[in-house]
């Protein structure tokens, strides 16, 4: 027989124990998008403890939809690894390109990073972070319902060593900092904005922009091309993953 409430009972208990396990960690991550989730995937393979909070119901960002809802995604050579090595099936097209089954690839991705060690959260967003001493030392989450209904709730928070903004174009946790803890360490000291289209560069730059930009706060994919001011690229997603790779190097070789 089926008890209701001790069915509830242990969603709650299993809920609360990981969560209070994950309040004080080594990284914590505000977007599971293909970087965040590669970013979290290799920094728990380093035996790093890492949490990664999404706003939305589902994880992988903007991975999920392929092209204009057609479940395709499109890797270029350099980065076609960075799927195999988590299972998916990849077609070579031809030309340097090769293409994926973008539901696949977003589930592959977060198996990895979940069997790696990563605990995701997901409908909690970060709304602020915590800064100490000049530097960011965790983020300040809140339940993304009450956060959509407007509702003065207080949140709470988690202490990280550092932390990565995955949040995709709206780059949401460098515009928080630049806001309210000061400059970023930028060449504009602010985020700039994405610029149009552009993939051949865009590929290029989400790499190369992939850095700390505030003393604990690092950031990762398309962040990392709108806080620089570079261009979006579209449905091409090796920059995404190679910039998830690059942050992930670079925190484990600071803790």
């Amino acid at each position: 027989m089926i008890d209701d409430v001790k069915v509830t009972k242990r969603i709650v208990d299993r809920y609360f124990e990981e969560f209070s396990d994950h309040t004080e960690v080594d990284v914590a991550i505000a977007g599971a998008g293909p970087a965040g989730l590669v970013a979290g995937r290799c920094l728990a393979e380093k035996g790093h403890k890492v949490v990664i909070f999404e706003r939305k119901l589902s994880p992988g960002g903007g991975m999920w939809g392929g092209g204009m809802g057609y479940p395709v995604v499109v890797v270029q050579e350099g980065s076609v690894e960075e799927l195999k090595k988590v299972g998916v099936d990849v077609s070579d097209a031809g030309e340097g390109y090769y293409t994926a089954d973008s539901i696949s690839s977003v589930a592959n991705l977060l198996s990895a990073a979940i069997e790696a060690g990563a605990r995701i959260f997901n409908m909690v967003t970060v709304e602020d972070v915590l800064y100490e001493e000049g530097k960011i030392n965790g983020v300040v989450i809140n339940s993304s319902p009450i956060e959509m209904a407007g509702l003065h709730v207080d949140p709470i928070t988690i202490r990280a060593e550092a932390v990565i903004d995955a949040t995709g174009h709206d780059a949401e946790v460098c515009h928080v900092v630049e806001e309210k803890a000061g400059e970023l360490e930028t060449e504009e000291g602010r985020v700039v904005g994405e610029r149009s289209m552009w993939a051949d560069l865009g590929e290029k730059t989400v790499v190369e922009n992939t850095q700390e930009v505030f003393p604990g706060l690092w950031i990762t994919g398309m962040c990392a091309n709108a806080v620089m001011g570079a261009p979006r690229m579209g449905p091409i997603f090796g920059g995404m993953l190679l910039s998830g790779k690059k942050v992930a190097e670079k925190i484990d070789a600071r803790l």
